[in-house]
C-alpha cells in the first residue's frame, strides 16, 4: 500500500475491528501500535485523525495525547516554560536540552496521559511525537506507558519509519530501540 490515504482507511478499518479493540491476537503482548507515514504527509495525517477524532457513532473512541502540548504544560506547571527562550540564548541550544530533560522525565508525560477508567472502544492516540523531538523520545514513552494501558490499544502517529526494533524519526534520526510494537500498517 503505497497510497497515504489507502493506508489511512485500512487503519480506520482496524480501528472499527473487534478483536483490535480487545487487544485479542497479539501473543501475550501489550497492544502498542506505530502508524508510519512520511513527514512530508503530516497535514494530510493530521487532518484525518482530527476528523476521525471529533466524529461520532464509530464503534472506536480515539483518546488523543499530543506530546508537545503535554510537554508545554508540564514546563508551564513546572514554571519553566517562560525562561526557556533565555536559557537557550545564554547557554546554548545543547545546554537547553540537557536541563530540559533532566527536569522533565518521561513518567511526568504518562501521568498527563493516564485516565480511568478505560472502556472497549477506547484507543489511546499518541501525536505530537516530531514537535517533541528531540525533549522527549518517543521510544522511552512507550516503555513507561505499557503496564498503564495494557487493557486498551495504543497507536502511535510515527512521521518515519520502524522496522519492529528500531524507530527512525523522519527517516533522518535514530529516536531509540523498541522491540514492542507492532507497525499498524
Amino acid at each position: 500500500m503505497s497510497n497515504i490515504i489507502d493506508q489511512l482507511n485500512e487503519v480506520k478499518k482496524r480501528f472499527s475491528d473487534d478483536i483490535f479493540l480487545s487487544n485479542k491476537g497479539l501473543s501475550n503482548e501489550v497492544g502498542i501500535h506505530v502508524f508510519c507515514y512520511d513527514p512530508r504527509e503530516e497535514m494530510l495525517v493530521s487532518s484525518f485523525f482530527s476528523d476521525l477524532i471529533q466524529s461520532e457513532n464509530q464503534a472506536f473512541h480515539l483518546k488523543e495525547c499530543d506530546l508537545y502540548r503535554i510537554f508545554l504544560q508540564i514546563c508551564e506547571e513546572k514554571r519553566i516554560l517562560n525562561s526557556i527562550p533565555a536559557m537557550e540564548k545564554k547557554k546554548g541550544s545543547d545546554y537547553l536540552l540537557k536541563q530540559l530533560q533532566k527536569a522533565i522525565s518521561p513518567e511526568d508525560f504518562v501521568k498527563k496521559m493516564e485516565y480511568e477508567p478505560h472502556t472497549h472502544g477506547d484507543i489511546l492516540l499518541i501525536t505530537g511525537v516530531g514537535k517533541v523531538y528531540p525533549f522527549m523520545r518517543s521510544h522511552n514513552i512507550l516503555d513507561n506507558l505499557q503496564h498503564i494501558f495494557s487493557d486498551i490499544p495504543v497507536v502511535m502517529l510515527y512521521p518515519g519509519t520502524y522496522n519492529g526494533q528500531a524507530l527512525s524519526l523522519f527517516d533522518e534520526f535514530q529516536d531509540g530501540n523498541y522491540y514492542r510494537a507492532f507497525n499498524m500498517i
